[in-house]
């Protein structure tokens, strides 16, 4: 079967990246950055939870720490140890980081994925539809305090934010889809606003049946 890491940060683009890859047949590895505040590459806010996702998805995964100055060199170490054949990403419309895994993936010899580049109304209407996300950030004018730790369905249209936070106003994290065995039932939420940005940290949660 053909193995892939599968960059995994446990909000909707890479959720759906995952199910993609394991839809094609594929077998994915989760590799998870848990990056300094503020990474211009990888999603940050309750990284460490994504283990339970991978329970739920009953999925290997590999996880590895990292500063700003060395997250891309950490993780092309961490992708040349696992045998695979390719990386799959979940990225929309971010030049920076999809042209930073491409090089990765070039120095590698291993072909890159990116199932969603510019497919925006189709994640849209499959994450909204099958998915339980919530939103766990917010750093845009027009985001504001009330939409942390609550559904992303809840945040409709907001002008001049993008429609699934993939221009950096927003991250999100995945309790449930309809291929995860268990679904994460998320018990305590603690909430930090600055009066410009905040961030909804998981405290407490836990896989329940579905």
């Amino acid at each position: 079967m053909h193995k892939v890491a599968c960059l995994f940060s446990g909000g909707k683009d890479s959720v759906f990246a995952a199910f993609w890859a394991m839809h094609s047949g594929w077998s994915p590895v989760l590799v998870t950055v848990l990056p300094e505040p503020y990474s211009m590459m990888f999603h940050h806010p309750n990284a460490q939870w994504t283990q339970l996702q991978a329970q739920a998805m009953r999925l290997p995964q590999v996880t590895l720490e990292a500063t700003n100055e060395n997250e891309l060199e950490g993780l092309k170490d961490a992708l040349s140890e696992l045998e695979i054949q390719g990386i799959v990403t979940g990225a929309i419309a971010s030049e920076y980081q999809k042209q930073r895994i491409d090089k990765i993936g070039q120095e590698l010899k291993l072909p890159t994925y990116s199932p969603l580049w510019h497919k925006e109304n189709v994640l849209q209407r499959e994450m909204l539809a099958h998915f339980e996300t919530y939103i766990t950030a917010v750093s845009a004018e027009g985001l504001g305090p009330e939409l942390l730790g609550e559904p992303l369905s809840k945040m409709g249209k907001v002008k001049n934010v993008h429609p699934l936070l993939e221009g950096g106003e927003g991250e999100t994290f995945v309790a449930d889809a309809p291929f995860f065995e268990e679904r994460i039932e998320i018990k305590k939420w603690r909430k930090e606003w600055d009066g410009v940005r905040g961030v909804a940290h998981i405290e407490d949660a836990m896989l329940v049946g579905k």
